[in-house]
């Protein structure tokens, strides 16, 4: 079987990573000819083991809803005439729009939906009026009709929250939920980890610094843990534009000397291992690989409700999730998990059972009869 993954660059993110796992996972499969797709030579991973199956095409495509379109996909149409896929499957909606532009009714098409694609929701007469409702509309029309030329698309539907939302917004097209995986065997920690009277609690977050992510609440959590004189540090990984913001935020209440960044950083999971408990700040979450990731290192979670996570959080077992804001309903919590060793023992132990569950192994097994029977 010959299948294609699109997805524009192979910078660091979520989706990216697991674009990376699915790729190396199906190559080993015997039956499998594949090909990674990307956009720009942007590549932020050690790639070096896939590199032969990684092609890069410039394409790009421009819709306006009051002047003409333009397109610049001659090439990658020629790429996949030439392949002759079997499958294609397409990562971010900028892969979505300019690989449907293209024509190959002959493949199977799916779409990974790693978030609720603002595009697809539902608008009434009242809410077109305003510019971006009409652009997402536009946009929708335009993917819906290039599915219809394409025979159809099935949707990946990450989490039930994101499965939901396409099955309502996308009607006529088939919706299947698979959530997304990770490499197991990479995050678990392989080594027992003892915690001495005298141990300072290590809180761990990791992610893009946007607006959604929301780090700045996790510096309100700090200063209600500081107030209640726990001995701790937090550590974030990843870089962004609200980055420096969060660190003024820091200095600003004093609390520079226990907030860590280390940037975008390669090997995760080592700073996971060091780590006690992960905490989650984003406002919206279609999965939270890095939740996954965290628990297989056996880290309980605390996290606030982004709805897609809400598939991941067993309270009190392997972490928990607060519905509001509320910097010192999170606090608590931390601070519930943090004063009950025993409490923090059982919950990393169901954390690593439960990130199991997440294998890449077991994904990519699904993967191929999803493949195989829809469309």
């Amino acid at each position: 079987m010959k299948v294609l993954h699109i997805i524009p660059t192979l910078r660091r993110g979520g989706a990216e990573r697991l674009v990376i796992d699915i790729v190396r996972a199906l190559a080993k499969q015997k039956d499998y000819d594949v090909r990674l797709l990307i956009f720009r030579n942007e590549i932020e991973y050690s790639i070096d083991d896939i590199k032969h199956l990684i092609v890069t095409i410039p394409a790009s495509v421009s819709l306006s809803v009051l002047k003409n379109n333009t397109y610049n996909i001659q090439d990658l149409q020629v790429f996949l005439e030439q392949f002759k896929p079997d499958v294609i499957h397409s990562h971010l909606f900028e892969a979505e729009i300019v690989s449907r532009s293209c024509d190959y009714p002959n493949a199977k098409w799916f779409s990974h939906c790693h978030d609720n694609m603002v595009q697809f929701k539902s608008f009434d007469l009242k809410t077109l009026m305003y510019k971006t409702s009409l652009t997402n509309f536009y946009e929708k029309t335009y993917l819906l009709n290039r599915y219809h030329k394409n025979s159809g698309t099935t949707f990946l539907a990450i989490s039930k929250n994101t499965l939901h939302y396409f099955s309502k917004n996308a009607k006529g097209f088939n919706a299947v939920y698979l959530p997304n995986a990770i490499q197991y065997d990479r995050f678990k920690n392989k080594t027992q980890k003892s915690i001495s009277p005298s141990h300072k609690l290590r809180l761990i977050n990791t992610g893009t610094f946007d607006d959604n992510k929301n780090q700045r609440f996790l510096i309100d959590v700090a200063e209600v843990l500081n107030k209640n004189c726990v001995h701790f540090e937090m550590h974030f990984l990843g870089d962004g534009k609200n980055k420096r913001s969060v660190q003024s935020y820091c200095e600003s209440l004093a609390l520079a000397d226990k907030m860590h960044f280390h940037g975008s950083v390669e090997n995760v999971e080592s700073y996971l291992w060091e780590a006690d408990i992960y905490v989650h700040s984003a406002k919206s979450e279609a999965l939270g690989l890095t939740l996954i990731e965290a628990m297989a290192a056996g880290l309980p979670v605390v996290t606030l409700d982004g709805k897609g996570n809400r598939d991941l959080i067993e309270a009190s077992k392997n972490g928990f999730m607060i519905y509001n804001q509320d910097a010192n309903e999170f606090a608590a919590k931390i601070m519930k998990i943090w004063n009950n060793k025993k409490l923090l023992e059982s919950m990393s132990i169901y954390a690593n059972q439960f990130a199991q569950k997440f294998n890449i192994d077991d994904y990519i097994k699904k993967l191929d009869a999803i493949y195989r029977t829809n469309n």
